[in-house]
């Protein structure tokens, strides 16, 4: 396992590397646009995960406009998610200060929340309003759990961030993310949860055999409360978990 997550590592600081002199030389081939920005970071996300052998695989229809949301296990989830689909993600202040991973995700135009600051909400919810009235094909990503559990349960869904989307009249698309081990590991194994330290389980996830992520998209709905919007699609993401509503179609093949 050591071995494997020593070499996965020097792949990933390759790749790292790779990402940020593409994103050099697309600005200095035209401006930085949001959408431009939001692409690279689908291309950067196929990349990194390569790097770190995850494998992923979707079912369902990615959504180009709107607003996502899914339940969150982990931070691979931001980069499953990422080489999905073009993404405007919304996520906590700290990860801005990561090393590598905050550079990424601030040059690819993440909004970022102070979860414990209400004026911080009230900013977020204006910048994610102007994501969603853009006319490009890049839907806005949260996760309205408000944190990383170990996939027993989805927590609650919070709703205030939602409210931007149901203010505007935006569709909303529920997500589902699990991770599967081979060999019937437990999913929890490779979940970030509780005070677990982002270098330790990185490494575990860089060591782990047979790992995969699967997205499930389900259908976009059009809500005009916050609250109803967000308990209708945390069911929506409980039974797409449970296997009871999941896509016909893979679109996306596993990562080899």
């Amino acid at each position: 396992m050591s071995l494997r997550a020593a070499w996965r590592a020097v792949a990933l600081a390759i790749a790292l590397v790779i990402c940020v002199i593409r994103f050099w030389l697309m600005k200095l081939s035209g401006p930085m646009t949001l959408e431009r920005r939001a692409l690279w970071i689908q291309d950067a996300s196929r990349v990194i995960l390569k790097s770190m052998g995850v494998h992923y695989r979707l079912h369902g229809t990615p959504p180009r406009r709107g607003l996502v949301v899914a339940n969150h296990l982990s931070y691979v989830d931001v980069l499953v998610l990422g080489a999905a689909m073009p993404s405007f993600f919304v996520a906590k202040i700290e990860i801005g200060s990561w090393p590598f991973f905050g550079m990424t995700t601030r040059m690819g135009g993440t909004i970022f929340v102070d979860r414990g600051s209400l004026d911080s909400a009230k900013s977020v919810a204006e910048q994610m309003k102007e994501r969603l009235k853009l006319e490009i094909p890049v839907p806005v990503m949260l996760f309205p759990e408000g944190t990383s559990t170990d996939g027993r349960e989805v927590l609650r869904f919070h709703s205030r961030l939602i409210d931007p989307a149901t203010s505007l009249g935006a569709p909303i698309t529920a997500a589902a993310i699990r991770y599967v081990l081979e060999g019937g590991g437990e999913e929890r194994e490779l979940c970030w949860h509780d005070d677990m330290l982002f270098v330790t389980h990185l490494w575990k996830v860089l060591g782990t055999v047979g790992f995969s992520a699967e997205v499930t998209f389900g259908e976009p709905h059009v809500y005009t409360d916050r609250r109803e919007a967000a308990d209708a699609t945390h069911d929506e993401v409980v039974a797409m978990r449970a296997g009871t509503n999941r896509g016909a179609e893979d679109v996306v093949p596993v990562m080899r």
